[in-house]
């Protein structure tokens, strides 16, 4: 086992160190390609949720005017700048959020408010994205209905991953399964776009989808089995919404393209944001979690402290990936986010003690390799497309 996880952290860095190589080239980066959020990541979802990115990673900026690339430092310094603070920002705040929901205070209860935990990670992704659009100039003449749209569903999908850490599911399960995003987008253009997908693609996601379903077994549970389940059912319905939110960030392209509108990274993390907030801040006073969440933190100041920590790393993460794919290609970004994933889950089984046996840690691999493969198909298409534009 130890030789196992020798081997695929020195892939994942092998896989960093090739994609940026071959990226860092040109000063002049391609578009950024919309992707679904994240904080994670993929933003952060990443990931402007953001990235999506952790589990979740920050929301994932869309149709945006990228600045002008930094002049002035050397492509590696510039590399390690961006890397570096997204690596930096999002493992901390993956470990962060496990930490919030594995809370348990004195009597036993632990922290269940999912809703109120999105309102202050908005917020504080709302402060930067205004700081920045002040300072960058805001933007006119933007089509907000959408960008709420996507910002509520956005934010619904962020909180249902919360709600399945706060129901028992494990960390480094929930990840991987929100690396096999790729399944509802794939079903929903099959079913109603009439898309076609490669062997490959298909033998991806499976990969993915199997070793997360293997690692769930390989783990030695604790908890009652209604949590984990509800936990599944909360992880299938985030993954559900980030094809939603995929949707709906295309509809706003469209319509920005349409009054001739292009958003700058601020704008757009400013604006979805807010709409995130505000969503989340109805949501919360109506089930009653500002009380409770409140009332929670106040007798147990340590959590607290984790949370605030938990918003800021989200939004000097989203700081660091605006940086990033102002300076380089977005594949440099996707390989970024994408290997982050992988070493969030394997600090939170060394780090947080998960025990895996043979068999979970069989389902790792399984899953790790469907997420680079998915990754080097990005890689290999990248290429012959640059090879392409030269040519011509």
């Amino acid at each position: 086992m130890l030789l196992l996880r020798r081997a695929l952290i020195l892939f994942v860095l092998a896989t960093i160190s090739s994609v940026a190589h071959g990226s860092s080239g040109s000063n002049n980066p391609a578009p950024f390609q919309p992707k679904s959020a994240t904080a994670d990541s993929k933003l952060p979802a990443a990931a402007a949720t953001v990235a999506s990115p952790p589990v979740q990673a920050a929301p994932a900026p869309t149709n945006v005017d990228m600045p002008e690339a930094t002049v002035g430092l050397p492509e590696p310094i510039k590399l390690l700048i961006g890397a570096g603070g997204i690596y930096a920002a999002f493992l901390y705040y993956g470990s962060l959020q496990e930490d919030v929901f594995r809370y348990a205070a004195e009597d036993g209860s632990t922290f269940k408010e999912a809703w109120l935990l999105q309102v202050l990670e908005a917020l504080a992704n709302v402060v930067i994205g205004f700081a920045g659009m002040i300072i960058t100039g805001p933007t006119k003449g933007i089509p907000l209905t959408f960008f709420g749209i996507s910002g509520a569903s956005q934010v619904t999908a962020k909180a249902c991953t919360s709600l399945a850490l706060a129901n028992g599911l494990s960390f480094p399960v929930a990840t991987l399964a929100k690396s096999g995003k790729m399944a509802p987008v794939m079903a929903g253009s099959l079913l109603l776009g009439g898309a076609s997908y490669t062997l490959r693609e298909y033998l991806q996601v499976a990969a993915i989808i199997g070793g997360t379903a293997i690692v769930s077994m390989g783990k030695k549970k604790g908890g009652s089995s209604s949590s984990s389940t509800m936990g599944v059912v909360y992880i299938i319905a985030s993954l559900l919404l980030d094809g939603v939110t995929a949707g709906f960030q295309k509809r706003l392209k469209t319509e920005t393209a349409k009054v001739g509108v292009k958003p700058k990274p601020y704008d757009f993390m400013f604006w979805t944001n807010l709409f995130m907030c505000l969503t989340a801040a109805v949501i919360a006073v109506g089930l009653g979690e500002v009380q409770t969440g409140m009332a929670f933190c106040t007798n147990n100041p340590e959590i607290l402290s984790k949370i605030i920590k938990f918003a800021v790393c989200s939004a000097v993460g989203q700081s660091f990936i605006f940086y990033t794919i102002a300076n380089f290609d977005p594949l440099v970004l996707s390989t970024v986010t994408t290997t982050r994933k992988i070493f969030s889950v394997l600090l939170s089984i060394f780090l947080k003690g998960h025990s895996l046996n043979p068999t979970g840690w069989s389902g790792i691999a399984l899953a790790c390799g469907g997420i680079l493969s998915e990754l080097q198909l990005k890689s290999s298409g990248s290429s012959k497309k640059k090879k392409g534009e030269h040519k011509q």
